[in-house]
């Protein structure tokens, strides 16, 4: 009997997150799992849903890398109040929860990981990736703080088993808009489209792949 061939395709991991806070959906994972199967440059995108849930968010993380041995991770949030698909710069090594997460839990002023450093930089070029994603027409800007919830948490755990593997996996964080019909429900709230989003993440994650050393232009902000 032939051993079924193993489908050696690099993969690049999407994360997105389960909805939380009373919410119907969330929008990084309607941009996720519209990805799922797409095939950018030789590669292919793998969609995995993380729950809202401190720990067991990192737990779901490391079963996907495990899995799917990627060459590329790039994970994805929810930023209700942002007009901008919002590549991080930085993870902070605490969780410091204004609301409890899907499991109740609502950690204040905790480590992430304990003993790790204080904070890790994202290893795509994110400056890059907000350009192309304006050349396209779909508004984008760096972010600098990636807040102190589930999806900072996420973020600082990826990198921090990225850098224990030798750092030859790049890995980084975007936040996503509101849509429109999850805008609908909070009166004020910016919302970007879906089909909008996920054009702008194509953008983001082709640029990810062909770019290794970030363009050197202006990304900060005066507060």
């Amino acid at each position: 009997m032939s051993t079924p061939a193993v489908d050696a395709t690099p993969t690049v991991l999407l994360t997105g997150f389960e909805p939380f806070d009373k919410d119907p959906l969330n929008p990084s994972w309607e941009v996720a799992r519209a990805l799922d199967g797409w095939q950018p440059a030789g590669t292919v995108v793998r969609a995995v849903q993380l729950p809202c849930v401190f720990g067991e968010a990192i737990a779901h993380l490391d079963r996907a890398l495990q899995q799917w041995r990627p060459t590329l991770v790039l994970s994805l949030g929810l930023a209700g109040g942002r007009a901008e698909l919002t590549p991080e710069r930085v993870a902070i090594n605490v969780d410091d929860a204004r609301i409890a997460d899907n499991a109740g839990r609502q950690p204040v002023d905790v480590a992430v990981q304990p003993g790790g450093p204080a904070a890790y930089f994202s290893t795509l070029p994110i400056k890059a990736m907000v350009r192309d994603m304006r050349a396209q027409g779909v508004p984008a800007a760096v972010s600098n703080t990636a807040g102190t919830f589930v999806c900072n948490h996420i973020f600082y755990a990826l990198m921090h088993r990225l850098a224990a593997s030798g750092g030859a996996v790049r890995g980084g964080f975007i936040h996503v808009p509101a849509l429109p019909a999850l805008a609908a429900l909070h009166p004020g709230m910016p919302s970007m489209a879906l089909e909008t989003q996920v054009q702008g993440l194509q953008v983001a994650i082709q640029t990810a792949l062909a770019v290794h050393a970030d363009v050197r232009e202006t990304g900060g902000q005066l507060h």
